[in-house]
């Protein structure tokens, strides 16, 4: 019997295979004729075409070229590459993942290793300390900044929102320059010893904690906290900006000038769910003296072996090109193919108010939509940037925040997952255990990778209770 089901499983993973295999040389076929139909699309609606990541052509950004030009600078600080305009913006190259340039077709990377070729941002030849080759696409992306500043009149800024977005007022805040933040206080507006940021994860909203754990944190835990819940940048009805490359760093500012700075957050814990763990990490490593605790709800962290590309490691640990399982399958659509991710999300995201409406008829008004307000309430530009420059991109800033979180921090540290999570494994948990030995990993059997809060917010806010009151 054993036998027989080993040969079993063998033959459902090479059919897997197969027919993987064929459905995604189709979609590569499928992503370069829709690139072709946006194109033309963004012209005729836009008046011109927005640039892609589909080709490999790049644009060098060179310190004589600035010089002419006095718009775009390259410089070092630090040994860090930056590129700055003369507006307030600053792009630090490293915060960019090549993984939104550099995504070889199935046919490609069945005859070549994915992670021999770093491509897209590259240094420069020892012989030329002043030249930067930068990606196209991003180099059209900060001169689209240029022109919201009004200083290039060569470029005009980008439409926001665009013709494939969404035009609602949920989904297009009249302040753009801070979050959107769910706070919850003592109700007879006592001053509090300590505050509990709650950050949510990839194509989510703060609905995935303020309809699920907020709602059942004891009188006792809120008579000595505010709790926050934000919308990050991009989702959910926080700001979408069209010219944002939605890097670690972006996200990271605008929680701070958002909550951090804006209520004066002294002390405080965070939890965070899947994606939201690394910009946990990134809070937490800044702000070391401030933060209590950390909980980590199936966090994406793939230690990447060396001698790999971590980005491009990254990219097919999290988006395998499987059609199975299903929740491999979209992951592979939304990390590999930009323009029928761009589909998707044009009929899903702009037309989410009537996907809702269909959903509350169809269930005769008896089901919550909070999940599906998360899911269809963000921009493509969003996602896909999101995607890739913090879940792909930070496969090496991971480490380090986690080396400063074991030997510079005294915080607690927990973490959470599910076992029958499909999307991220329980060896992301462990492996954040490997690096941080105080952390306290707990499998939940049965749970995946939202049913480990949706299904158990009850259990899930009594055990954070008893976190923060560890710390006190």
């Amino acid at each position: 019997m054993a036998v027989a089901r080993s040969a079993l499983a063998c033959a459902g993973r090479a059919a897997n295979e197969a027919v993987s295999f064929v459905v995604f040389m189709v979609l590569d076929v499928v992503e370069v004729l829709l690139c072709v139909v946006y194109k033309v699309a963004d012209y005729m609606l836009e008046g011109a075409w927005r640039p892609c990541y589909c080709s490999s052509s790049s644009s060098a950004a060179t310190a004589a070229a600035a010089a002419a030009s006095g718009r775009i600078v390259v410089s070092e600080r630090g040994g860090s590459k930056v590129v700055s305009m003369l507006s307030s913006t600053k792009l630090h190259l490293e915060d960019i993942s090549d993984t939104l340039y550099t995504r070889p077709s199935v046919l490609a990377g069945a005859t070549r290793s994915p992670y021999s070729r770093r491509g897209g941002v590259r240094g420069p030849p020892a012989a030329s300390a002043t030249t930067l080759t930068v990606h196209s696409a991003i180099v059209q992306m900060l001169r689209g900044k240029i022109g919201v500043d009004g200083e290039d009149k060569q470029h005009k800024p980008y439409l926001s929102p665009r013709w494939s977005d969404c035009h609602c007022a949920n989904c297009n805040p009249a302040d753009t320059g801070r979050l959107f933040v769910h706070v919850e206080g003592p109700p007879d507006g006592a001053a509090t010893e300590e505050d509990v940021l709650f950050i949510h994860g990839f194509i989510s909203s703060s609905g995935f904690w303020t309809e699920t754990v907020l709602p059942n944190v004891s009188p006792e835990a809120r008579a000595r906290r505010r709790l926050f819940a934000v919308d990050l940048l991009g989702f959910g009805r926080s700001p979408k900006p069209a010219d944002s490359l939605y890097t670690l760093r972006e996200h990271v500012e605008m929680i701070e000038r958002s909550v951090i700075e804006r209520y004066g957050v002294k002390s405080f814990h965070i939890v965070a769910h899947s994606l939201g763990s690394i910009l946990a990490l990134a809070l937490a490593v800044k702000y070391p003296a401030a933060v209590r605790s950390l909980t980590l709800v199936a966090p994406p962290y793939f230690p990447v072996p060396r001698g790999v590309v971590g980005t491009q490691y990254v990219l097919k640990a999290v988006a395998p090109r499987r059609v199975w399982p299903s929740i491999a399958f979209g992951a592979s659509v939304a990390c590999w193919y930009e323009h029928l991710s761009r589909t998707v999300s044009i009929v899903l995201c702009k037309h989410h108010r009537l996907w809702e409406l269909a959903f509350r008829v169809f269930t005769l008004y008896r089901v919550r939509t909070y999940l599906m307000d998360g899911f269809f309430c963000h921009t493509h530009i969003a996602s896909w940037h999101t995607l890739h420059n913090i879940i792909c991109g930070s496969a090496g800033k991971i480490d380090k925040c986690l080396e400063i979180v074991r030997d510079q921090l005294t915080c607690d540290v927990t973490v959470y997952h599910g076992r029958d999570d499909e999307l991220l494994p329980v060896q992301c948990s462990y492996a954040v255990k490997s690096k941080v030995p105080r952390a306290r990993v707990k499998v939940i059997d049965g749970k995946d990778h939202v049913t480990i809060v949706v299904r158990r917010q009850k259990e899930l806010a009594a055990e954070l209770e008893e976190i923060w009151n560890r710390q006190r």
